[in-house]
């Protein structure tokens, strides 16, 4: 294995050849971080916004992708479950009734794409139809964690709630999270994944135009209720290609991507005349994902010994530059509001090799690698996408790390698809991926997490520690009572983890400013979203803007 410093070279060198409470109320909150441009954006016709992946048609139940989703629909709360109290959207005011009830008024003036008038049976029908619709990003939300028992609408603006168990949550996850559906699109829609149509929403643009070849075009809601979008039309062609994106941001093809610059790329696009370069802080990390159905990987002391044998502040500064922090604060991510802050996973060579000394795991002939009792070797392959190579130079650097603490681990590069398929084959021993907010800042999705496959995979594989906690968080009536179980859940969790983040990225996004000065950077998506194209005003209202560019 080539040293590290000159692995990372070679992996700089080649990128650069070649050239991602209770109730709600409606007073305004500054900003997490103060504004550094208050002036009014201008406003302009048309941007042309290259996007990394073909999505398809953004039907709710296939594409991933959230903030072109909310280009498109509206939750009834805003921004996001990412934010310490989410604001009145399509809803004027949520209530808590009692611990599994809640009521809700809704705006009056919204109306959907095509002109229908947005009422409370298009929420009663999204949350009924989320429950029998099949599994994805939103379903559980309703269908779950929490599991919405009844919906009963009282008038054509109100409705009422009922959760199966306490849900004191639900105002500043579900509610913030979930896009509202038109009832009169989606009801005759048997069978949701396989609709091709273009989605009907209320948000602040239409999907006028989809192609798989020429990409996305988005016209603005002029009649927004929100506010009028301040740019004319999206154009968003799909350019896979991290160099091509590039190249075309350089020649003015494109106005910006939503793509952040690679961390070997940042100097050139910082000094070059005409680009600007915006630096977030996205809730997301690069992780190391453990088969925890194979042995020797289904010892939880073991994943423990994992987790202390990696140097993350080494890892950060060489196939990152320093481009955000070592993920010694382990999962959930430390950013999110829901994160206990006394987590901790730090680099202890020593410790993790006395973990695997207890276990009886060691170097008997002395080749550098432990032997199991059976004599086998402790020897594994990571599997990681061969087209990321900061992917590559992480899994590079975690096999280096592993050596030192006797266990073995082979690179195997797949492309991007294969990778994904990971998840559901269960064919790898590790992996790595990068994953988002959805995953690590999303306290329910933390727990169904745990019952998906992806943490764990309950109740298929006993878990008597996790049950238990699981319980007890079903029975705290408030989010005082739940928040402490909660952080024990995430305690365990690193005490044997399934998933190791690696870093804490920082991003950094090239635009030309000259084309369009309104970016806003919001919590968890970057600087290509909604709110960058809607006034700063009703950005910072909501506290959806952390900082403005």
């Amino acid at each position: 294995m080539l040293p590290r410093r000159l692995l990372a070279l070679t992996g700089i060198l080649a990128a650069l050849a070649s050239a991602c409470s209770s109730s709600s109320s409606s007073a305004p909150q500054p900003a997490s971080r103060p504004s550094v441009n208050d002036a009014a954006a201008q406003a302009v016709d048309r941007l042309t916004i290259a996007v990394p992946l073909d999505v398809g048609p953004l039907n709710i139940f296939t594409s991933n992708d959230v903030a072109l989703n909310e280009l498109v629909y509206d939750a009834l709360l805003a921004p996001s479950p990412y934010v310490e109290e989410p604001r009145p959207w399509l809803a004027q005011t949520v209530t808590a009734v009692d611990p599994s009830t809640w009521e809700l008024a809704l705006r009056s003036d919204v109306t959907w794409h095509d002109g229908r008038p947005f009422t409370a049976e298009d929420v009663r029908f999204t949350m009924e139809y989320f429950k029998t619709a099949p599994s994805g990003t939103f379903t559980h939300h309703v269908s779950e964690v929490p599991a919405i028992e009844t919906v009963e609408v009282l008038a054509s603006d109100r409705l009422r709630l009922r959760c199966a168990f306490a849900c004191p949550d639900l105002a500043r996850i579900t509610l913030s999270f979930i896009p509202i559906l038109p009832a009169h699109v989606w009801k005759d829609i048997a069978e949701p994944t396989k609709f091709t149509g273009l989605p009907v929403g209320t948000g602040p643009y239409r999907l006028s135009a989809y192609d798989a070849t020429s990409g996305y075009r988005f016209v603005a809601n002029e009649s927004y209720f929100g506010g009028r979008p301040l740019v004319g039309e999206l154009v968003m062609p799909v350019i896979k290609d991290p160099s091509a994106t590039f190249t075309a941001l350089r020649t003015g093809e494109i106005d910006a991507a939503a793509r952040p610059v690679a961390p070997e790329l940042l100097g050139d696009f910082s000094r070059r005349g005409g680009i600007s370069v915006a630096k977030t802080a996205p809730l997301s990390f690069l992780e190391m994902r453990l088969n925890y159905q194979r042995a020797p990987l289904d010892v939880p002391e073991f994943r423990r010994a994992l987790s202390l044998a990696l140097d993350r502040k080494e890892l950060l500064g060489t196939i990152l530059l320093g481009q955000g922090r070592a993920a010694t604060k382990g999962y959930p991510h430390p950013d999110s509001p829901w994160t206990s802050p006394k987590l901790s996973t730090p680099f202890d060579l020593r410790q993790a090799q006395s973990m695997l000394d207890a276990l009886g795991w060691e170097d008997g002939d002395g080749d550098g690698l432990r032997e199991l009792p059976d004599g086998r070797p402790l020897s594994f392959t990571v599997k990681v996408n061969g087209a990321e190579p900061t992917h590559v130079r992480a899994a590079e650097f975690v096999a280096e790390d592993l050596r030192a603490a006797g266990v073995g681990l082979q690179v195997v590069t797949l492309d991007a698809g294969a990778v994904s398929g990971l998840f559901k084959s269960r064919d790898f021993d590790f992996a790595i991926a990068t994953i988002g907010a959805h995953g690590v800042a999303d306290p329910t999705q933390f727990i169904m997490s745990h019952r998906s496959g992806y943490l764990w995979d309950a109740p298929e594989i006993p878990y008597p520690e996790w049950d238990s906690l699981f319980e007890e968080w079903k029975a705290a009536t408030t989010l005082a009572a739940r928040t402490p179980v909660q952080f024990r859940m995430q305690e365990l969790f690193n005490r044997q983890p399934t998933s190791i983040p690696l870093v804490y990225p920082d991003e950094n996004w090239a635009f030309r400013p000259e084309a369009y000065d309104g970016w806003v950077e919001a919590r968890s998506f970057g600087i290509v979203h909604k709110w960058s194209f809607l006034p700063a005003g009703i950005g910072r209202r909501v506290g959806a803007i952390v900082q403005e560019f």
